[in-house]
């Protein structure tokens, strides 16, 4: 049951307390000895010991999320220890600290006993040692690069992200020079973590990327990774699923830079929060580098715990603007030297104009002008790029809905519309969702809720493994390639 926190364990008997203090202390060093220094940090150093009463030691956790983890992988070792400290009547009980309380310095907490512990052998006088993790680099990790004996990992960066061709304006100015400064220094000054947020298309991820790549020049030794909030999240269902939450964990407090884009997608992954808290933690406390990026500033995130939020608050939280005319105009001249082609100022200045939204769309526009100009085998000039201009705004506005979709997938696999909103589990209704899900999120700009709605209440995490699941098949299996990009032709000049 729910109750503020029990007073008396701080005013009534000072010296209970501190008997609980002394036992866990000694706890804590046969647990030190039996498991890896990262378990020992993230799982068992934020634990508290607040009262001792009849052989009834009562260990105050963060969170549920945290309790849950302890007893479904430590609580032999926590049961073991306990009766070794306390002897055979030894008990543990456990004050969650409840993460919806709003009075901090008087948080509501739960009180919930134990697990009965696995009764000891005869022979068995001290913990096992198997619990001890091996090496690190016997972790599995997704991202090894294959042939090396000794683990490496794969950074997951675009080389073509560098600061060299990222412009810098007014819109970015701060950004920049904070990124700059990190992959300098990773992890030695005070932007950890680095959180910048922006609008879609307006140069995160180039950014963010690029001080990766920097970091990976100037510290060849530090271990850098880039990965997408999405592929976080769907990676850490993955690992559940397999019993390898542990690995998942370690593997990812191995890493000197860690890039995170959208993390924004975190709001509806409440698990997923949690296990990001501990490798958070883990990397701060051991002075490695962390870079977020977002949609929103991290004060608007709904749904994102308090604590998360406050961590992001640590370092600098630097805002990217909508680029202003000069900006996209210097964009385009980039990706112009970068693509070796030849347009007028006249020209830029009239793409530069028009476009507004984001770099993307400038880009694409660009990519555009150039392919009507080597088709029709004319120069790129101002009534060229007024045509041209045209097409592409009039393409871009109009926004392929989740419902065409649905109904073109299920034109093309003959499944009614009916079914494909059931949860049924038949392969020719799960093959047609999944791609209708994939689809709905490469040509919409709905939320993986949104588009899990659409399909009679499906939520995020099936959304998620729709799409892993449509990629997977797409590298394996040529025909039903085939049909996606069929399907894809369909879905472009309906929306065309």
């Amino acid at each position: 049951m729910f109750e503020n926190m029990d007073k008396h364990l701080y005013n009534t008997n000072t010296n209970v307390l501190t008997e609980a203090e002394q036992l866990w202390e000694k706890c804590l060093n046969i647990i030190k000895d039996n498991v890896a220094y990262s378990t020992y940090q993230t799982w068992f150093v934020p634990i508290k010991a607040v009262g001792l009463n009849d052989n009834v030691i009562t260990l105050q956790v963060p969170s549920q999320f945290f309790y849950e983890w302890l007893e479904e992988h430590y609580v032999e070792l926590l049961g073991k220890t306990i009766k070794r400290v306390l002897g055979r009547v030894g008990r543990l009980e456990y004050r969650i600290m409840m993460e919806s309380s709003s009075n901090k310095h008087n948080p509501a907490t739960m009180n919930i006993s134990g697990s009965a512990y696995p009764k000891q052998s005869k022979d068995s006088n001290f913990i096992d040692i198997s619990l001890k993790r091996s090496d690190p680099h016997d972790i599995k990790t997704p991202y090894a690069i294959p042939g090396l004996k000794r683990v490496q990992i794969d950074p997951q960066l675009n080389s073509n992200y560098v600061f060299d061709n990222y412009v810098e304006g007014d819109c970015n100015r701060v950004a920049r020079s904070a990124g700059i400064h990190v992959a300098q220094k990773p992890g030695a000054t005070s932007f950890n973590p680095l959180v910048v947020y922006g609008g879609v298309g307006w140069g995160k991820t180039h950014l963010v990327q690029a001080i990766g790549n920097d970091v990976r020049r100037l510290h060849p030794n530090k271990s850098v990774l880039y990965v997408s909030a999405e592929k976080f999240i769907n990676q850490f269902i993955d690992h559940s699923k397999n019993n390898e939450v542990n690995d998942f964990i370690h593997f990812y407090q191995l890493i000197d830079v860690l890039i995170m884009d959208d993390i924004h997608l975190f709001v509806t992954a409440p698990k997923t929060q949690d296990v990001f808290f501990a490798i958070f933690n883990h990397l701060h406390q051991s002075g490695k580098q962390i870079i977020l990026t977002s949609d929103t500033a991290p004060r608007d995130l709904e749904g994102m715990q308090e604590r998360l939020l406050s961590r992001f608050r640590w370092g600098l939280n630097a805002d990217i603007q909508a680029p202003d005319f000069d900006t996209r105009k210097a964009i385009l001249q980039v990706k112009m030297r970068q693509e070796g082609l030849e347009i007028s100022d006249e020209v830029v200045r009239y793409v530069a104009y028009n476009i507004q939204s984001n770099v993307r769309e400038l880009e694409g526009a660009l990519i555009a002008l150039y392919a009507q100009a080597t088709l029709n085998k004319k120069e790129i000039d101002i009534d060229l790029a007024k045509r041209v201009m045209k097409n592409f705004v009039k393409t871009a506005a109009r926004e392929m809905t989740i419902e065409n979709i649905q109904k073109l997938v299920c034109d093309y696999y003959h499944v009614s519309y009916d079914r494909l909103l059931t949860k049924t589990r038949k392969r020719d209704v799960v093959l047609a969702r999944q791609i209708t899900m994939y689809f709905a999120k490469k040509f919409t700009k709905q939320s993986l809720k949104t588009i899990g709605d659409h399909f009679g209440g499906f939520d995020h995490t099936t959304v998620i493994h729709s799409c892993q699941t449509v990629e997977n098949l797409m590298e394996t299996d040529m025909e039903y390639k085939e049909n996606i990009i069929e399907i894809q032709q369909k879905v472009q000049l309906a929306s065309a």
